[in-house]
């Protein structure tokens, strides 16, 4: 956005700060009540997630700094879609209901969104496909690199480090953590990962884009 409209947005902003665990919101939450935003990162991370009735969770990406989130019950006034968590303490910029109503008036704020609505909806068909057409190992391999590029973030650039651990990939692979297990043994058996407590190192990269193209 040009920096006149990034500026009023920022000015909009509280900046609120939120212990490890806190809910940001919550999966049903209605949108027009107190403390309802469109939400800036500016430090921390947080898991995008939902609950089966069952109890099991769902992990459907985790955000970094520099990503904002929670525009689209803001847009159709319906209830939260998912779960936000803190991972960590956050620090986190609040643009309040009415902030964001008015900036959507203008045209630059307007195409931001909609851009940033296009990739989500790119990220959620990537997902789709994934979980129709493409076997485990794939799939283990396509979340590596996506995780390596900062998962929602999708950074040009990927880290050689994914911090996560075992039990959260399988959630966000819908998978038992016994059987993510399996695969990601079978990758540092192969040379092309190495597991530590919390973190997956990931020492080719070219390998694991062969993976996740092979379907």
């Amino acid at each position: 956005m040009p920096r006149a409209q990034r500026e009023t947005l920022l000015g909009a902003a509280e900046l609120i700060h939120l212990r490890r665990g806190a809910m940001v919101f919550r999966q049903g939450d209605p949108v027009h009540v107190a403390g309802a935003a469109f939400f800036g990162l500016a430090a921390g991370t947080i898991k995008i997630s939902t609950l089966r009735q069952d109890g099991r969770e769902a992990i459907l990406a985790v955000l970094e700094p520099g990503n904002w989130f929670g525009e689209i019950s803001l847009i159709d006034g319906s209830p939260r879609t998912h779960d936000a968590t803190a991972l960590s303490a956050l620090d986190l910029l609040a643009v309040p209901f009415e902030a964001f109503a008015q900036q959507m008036q203008g045209a630059a704020f307007a195409r931001a969104i909609a851009a940033l609505l296009a990739a989500r909806v790119r990220g959620l068909y990537g997902l789709m496909e994934d979980a129709t057409l493409r076997g485990l190992r794939a799939r283990v391999a396509r979340r590596l690199l996506a995780l390596a590029r900062g998962d929602a973030t999708q950074s040009t650039d990927p880290r050689r480090s994914v911090v996560l651990p075992q039990e959260a990939l399988a959630m966000m692979l819908g998978v038992t953590r016994q059987t993510l297990s399996k695969e990601l043994n079978a990758l540092a058996h192969e040379g092309v990962i190495t597991l530590g407590y919390g973190r997956i190192e990931l020492l080719s990269l070219d390998a694991l884009q062969r993976l996740g193209s092979a379907g």
